[in-house]
This record gives structure tokens, sequence and C-alpha cells, in this order.
């Protein structure tokens, strides 16, 4: 990477000295060797007036697909939209074929992690093949590198299971992490349980099969110990009961998508399958919850999301499409959208520094001398998603063709850069 010199931005980042100041950055291949007013040329120049520079983004959250379902997403492409999106880190989740459950499989996923800018850090399976019942060789994946443990896309719906995960990870404080969802209460439920589901004529999925999850959650970790992450979150109910239990000492924390306060349940009314997604869109009272969690903390991080998804798996009756949205580029716009009801500093810390400490990654704070793992970002900048902006190999989104406010500009991380 040659010199590149970012002119006037802000710094967000609140491990760093230079917080909340406007800053020339100064980065030579892969360091920051300057900050402050800079005068020196550089081989390259961006003029970021009015935009943010942060720790690099990182997303808990992703499915590429790959191996396995490559029609919808590969490396490759999962790759392109992660850092035309701004992330200069991926956690994946297991669900491909095969599940990642074996030392060759973390292998195949973070082997091109040397030459790239956005890397790839494998979640591993709770179970064999995420059915729910036999443990996989967590510590053997751990050591493989392993980012944390997971049945992704599948709730951990037994028990025992859960509570012997917790156990067993304690013996290398790894993390486990849940999508709390009482699978018999939503079972062929298509969206939010509530008066649009009525009106519509269409199975809801209530908050209680969520909260019933989170609540057995809670209590299973207070009986075995450990570290849990919920992710996705999305009923009031639930926020408040871990932030009841966080009051009693738990090691708990939680995570929402990044869209799930762009739209509420009356979206569906068009029975458009773009806006199906698992948890559902919930109601304007629950999004308001969803707003003070991000705003007080409870909710630790934002997540993508990103479930990518082939014409065939959602071009189809309501009640037969998948759930999922493709939803990598489409953060900035997300963040921006909610930087008007939450600090922008509060929504930046949810996606560089908290992710990294609950996955025990390195923290690369915007001082001199330290590793450039940036992202710059345009709250501002209008754009929209479409063909010739799309790097994903799907196009299952809300947000498609739609005039879109906020996008990343560049990230910087690997002694590489990527400026769109």
């Amino acid at each position: 990477m040659t010199k590149i010199l970012i002119k006037s931005a802000k710094i967000l980042n609140q491990g760093s000295s230079h917080h909340g100041k406007v800053r020339d950055v100064l980065i030579d291949k892969d360091k920051i060797v300057k900050i402050g007013k800079i005068s020196e040329k550089a081989n390259q120049e961006i003029d970021a007036k009015g935009m943010v520079l942060s720790m690099g983004w990182f997303d808990m959250r992703a499915w590429f697909a790959d191996p396995g379902f490559e029609h919808k997403e590969d490396i490759t492409s999962g790759r392109e939209a992660a850092m035309e999106g701004g992330f200069t880190g991926v956690a994946l989740l297991p669900n491909n074929n095969p599940v990642t459950q074996t030392k060759n499989d973390i292998s195949y996923l973070s082997s091109g992690n040397r030459l790239s800018i956005t890397q790839v850090y494998p979640i591993a399976a709770v179970t064999h093949d995420t059915k729910g019942e036999d443990l996989t060789e967590m510590i053997d994946l751990h050591t493989a590198g392993a980012i944390a443990f997971s049945d992704g896309l599948k709730p951990i719906w037994h028990s025992d299971i859960l509570l012997k995960t917790l156990q067993y990870l304690q013996k290398f404080d790894g993390l486990l992490i849940d999508r709390p969802e009482d699978i018999h209460l939503n079972m062929f439920g298509v969206m939010n349980e509530g008066m649009t589901s009525t009106m519509l004529g269409m199975k809801g999925m209530p908050t209680l099969a969520e909260e019933l999850i989170v609540q057995r959650n809670l209590d299973i970790l207070t009986y075995a110990g450990g570290r849990l992450h919920m992710s996705c979150i999305s009923s009031d109910k639930s926020l408040a009961l871990i932030r009841a239990a966080r009051k009693k000492g738990l090691h708990i924390t939680c995570d929402m998508a990044s869209y799930q306060t762009s739209f509420d349940d009356s979206a569906l009314k068009d029975f458009d399958t773009a806006y199906k997604v698992n948890p559902p869109f919930r109601t304007p009272a629950e999004i308001k919850a969803l707003i003070k969690g991000l705003q007080d903390g409870t909710i630790d991080v934002i997540v993508s999301g990103h479930i990518p998804h082939d014409e065939e798996c959602k071009k189809l009756e309501f009640d037969h499409a998948d759930f999922g949205i493709t939803s990598l580029q489409t953060v900035a716009a997300n963040i921006a959208s909610l930087s008007e009801k939450v600090e922008m500093e509060l929504l930046i810390e949810k996606l560089t520094t908290n992710p990294r400490k609950l996955l025990k990654l390195p923290i690369h704070n915007i001082e001199e001398g330290e590793m450039a793992d940036l992202t710059l970002f345009d709250p501002n900048h209008k754009w929209t998603l479409e063909p010739k902006t799309n790097k994903s190999k799907s196009v299952n989104t809300p947000f498609w063709k739609v005039p879109l406010k906020g996008k990343t500009v560049a990230i910087f991380n690997n002694g590489l850069y990527y400026i769109n």
C-alpha cells in the first residue's frame, strides 16, 4: 500500500486520544504514521470532510453460503460485498454444506486471509450438522481457529446441549452464540404475530417464541456459568430480561440486526418476500424498545444479519419463501438512519470495539504507530443498491433500487486498502 492521506475526518474511536476530533491521518503501508494537521505529500489523498473515520467495522453474523450453496454466495463474492460495505472482519455462520465442524472446514474458510483486506473468522457448529443433538469437538475446533461456537441460523433447542456447551467452553473461555427462538411456537410462522398478521390471514411468530428461550438461556447460564451471546434480539421483554440478568453479574451480551428498526410489520401488507426475515419485523412499539436498547447499551453489537438467497428461494408464495436479507452493503445506510436517534459514536462502537472484545480479537485504536485497520464512512453519501453497485450474488433485500443515504468510502487493513 502506498502513502494515503485522509484529510479532515472526524475520528470516532473511544480508545483513541483523538476521539471526537477532526484530524488528518497519514497511512503508510500497514501503519498509521501521523495524525494531526498534515501538509506532506502522499500518493493519494482523500477529502474526508464530514466523514467518520473509525476502527475497521466488524460483522459478528454473516452467512457466505460456501461451501455447498455457492449459487447464493461464495467466499469471493461475500468478501467483496463485505469490503464494499466497510467491513475489515466478518464472523461466518456455520450453516454450510458441509457444516463448519472440522479442522478442514475452518482452514478452507480462512485460507484467503493472508492476502485479503476483509478477514474471515469461522464460527464452528455446536452440534453435528447443527441438528442440536450431538456435540462437536469444540476444543479441537478452537485450536484450529474457530472464533466462537453457534448453530448459526438454527437455535440451540436442546436445553441439555446448551448447558453442556456452556460448561465445556469454560475450559478456554469460549463464546457461545445462540439465536433465541422456540421452534415449535414459531412453526409455520411467516411474520410477526399481531394485528397485521391477523388482517392478512398469515401465521404469526409471537415475541413469546423469543422471550421464552431468552429466559431459558439466562436460567441455564445462571446455573452453568460461562459466556453467552444472544443474536438478533427483537423484543422489548427480551431486552428487559437481559438488562436484569446483567445487573446480577451474568456474562450475557446481545446484538441486533442493522435493518431490524428500518421497517415494522405493516411493510408486509403487499406480501413482498424481500421483507420476510427471522426474527420478523415487529411493531412500532418494539422498534422503540430496540432504539432504547441501543441507547442504554443493552444491545452490545450491531450485525449485518447477511443471509443471501437466489431468486428460486424468494420468488415464491410468501409462505414458501425463505427468510433472510442480503445486507452487508446496506449496514452503512442503516447506521446513518439510526444516527438520527442514537449517538453515532455509540453505533460505531457496536460495529468496531464491542464485537472484537467479545471475540477476543486485537483492538487497534487510531493512534500513531498502530496498525491501520480502518473504515471511512460518509453518512451523507447518496447512492442506490442496483446491479452495477451490488457485489453480492443475491438481491434479496427491501433496499434494492431504493435511494439510500450513508455509505462507506474506504477501508484499510492487512497492508491493503479499498476505496469505493
